[in-house]
């Protein structure tokens, strides 16, 4: 554990890195647009040599997967060390795009093959996503399978040295785009319902694989259809044991759910305090406080719940630090941040009136049409990565002991 000093010492090193290293072209640039790729952000000649440098620069120090080991490409750090790399990151108006850039490949599956891949598939894959180099998407939800992903149809049949995949996911985030493909198939289906499943990679850039986009309401959407027929995985890319994905991918869940937590990134699209924007819009009195006696205390509770959900989340992790078990604490995480991210758009758009909710024409800057998209797109969060009420379920069942009501299978 780093002392107070160390760490202060260190937050100065990268402060320094950060100043020295960010390329003046991506100043103001909304990176994380470019780096999700499904914004449809155009980027100049310029800006696309900016990026490239810099993910080259933070790949080379392994903050694109900080706290990973470093012979899998990352940093070998501590989370406080993680967390300082952030914050300084985003004190100098500046960006990591390598979690973006590699899709699922940071949050869920880099960590989920920390713990359950072969030392071959880690040294095959790990140091391609830590440098953001290889883009990951995960075949999970099917049109009939989606809170209830154990009835999953999605076959996967042996073929002596390969699988053959046959089926069809569905909200397959950034499939059009990714390289790889983490997916959840049957291959028992004599089996009880999550005893026949494994868990399986396979490149996108096959004949086996098509991909079709979904349009969603904000306009631009990460998410697709995915179709398999005759698609082919290598026996080597079985993630697991065979028929023991279900716990492979409980484990690659939380890590999801840890992700959605809100505990470390912060959105680019609006960085403007709440406050501050309220003093712009909204106006003050002759005090100086916001002119509006309700927004004030409206604006303070969605404060202090950001607060406490902070705390919170540095708490679990404090008290889960050496420990991998599954637990309902990034469920407890997940509905939190949901929470408190919602309210802050909901004030944002009540505080910029008008201005918050065009769409399109010189009328409107930049940021004000970010955040009606930012507002839109925040409905998802109460779907993704296990709907709030499933969320719920866990958290009643493994933490308050409450009896199973859902469905077993």
């Amino acid at each position: 554990m780093e002392n107070a000093n160390q760490l202060d010492g260190f937050r100065s090193d990268v402060r320094v890195w950060v100043q020295d290293n960010f390329p003046a072209s991506l100043a103001g640039v909304d990176l994380a647009g470019l780096a999700g790729g499904e914004s449809g952000a155009k980027a100049s000649d310029e800006v696309k040599a900016g990026m490239e440098t810099w993910r080259q620069r933070l790949a080379e120090k392994g903050w694109g997967a900080p706290t990973w080991p470093v012979e899998f490409g990352g940093g070998g750090l501590s989370d406080p060390e993680a967390d300082i790399i952030g914050e300084e990151i985003f004190q100098a108006g500046a960006y990591n795009p390598i979690p973006h850039m590699t899709g699922m490949g940071i949050t869920m599956v880099g960590p989920t093959l920390l713990e359950y891949g072969t030392d071959e598939q880690k040294e095959r894959h790990l140091k391609g996503i830590a440098s953001g180099e290889v883009r990951w998407c995960l075949g999970l939800s099917e049109p009939n399978a989606g809170s209830d992903l154990a009835s999953l149809s999605t076959k996967a049949e042996d073929k002596g040295d390969y699988f053959a995949l046959n089926g069809q996911k569905v909200w397959t985030s950034g499939a059009h785009i990714s390289q790889w493909c983490g997916a959840l198939v049957r291959t028992d289906t004599d089996a009880g319902k999550r005893d026949g499943i494994s868990f399986v990679m396979l490149p996108m850039q096959q004949d086996g694989v098509e991909t079709r986009p979904i349009r969603l309401i904000s306009g631009v959407s990460p998410f697709c259809e995915t179709y398999f027929t005759e698609a082919r995985a290598e026996k080597g890319d079985l993630l697991g044991n065979l028929n023991d994905g279900w716990s492979v991918v409980k484990r690659l869940l939380q890590h999801e759910r840890q992700s959605q937590t809100g505990g470390r990134g912060v959105s680019m699209v609006d960085a403007e305090p709440l406050h501050i924007k309220a003093q712009r819009f909204v106006g003050v009195d002759n005090t100086g406080a916001l002119a509006d006696r309700d927004l004030r205390q409206r604006l303070v509770r969605n404060y202090m719940d950001a607060t406490a959900h902070r705390l919170t989340a540095q708490r679990i992790t404090d008290e889960a630090a050496g420990r991998v078990e599954v637990s309902a604490a990034a469920s407890i995480l997940k509905n939190s941040n949901t929470r408190v991210a919602q309210g802050k758009a909901e004030l944002a758009l009540e505080i910029m009136g008008s201005q918050g909710i065009g769409w399109s024409g010189d009328d409107f800057a930049e940021d004000e049409l970010g955040i009606v998209r930012e507002w839109l797109s925040g409905k998802a969060m109460s779907i993704y990565g296990g709907s709030y009420e499933v969320q719920n379920n866990i958290i009643s069942k493994n933490v308050l002991g409450l009896p199973e009501t859902t469905q077993k299978g």
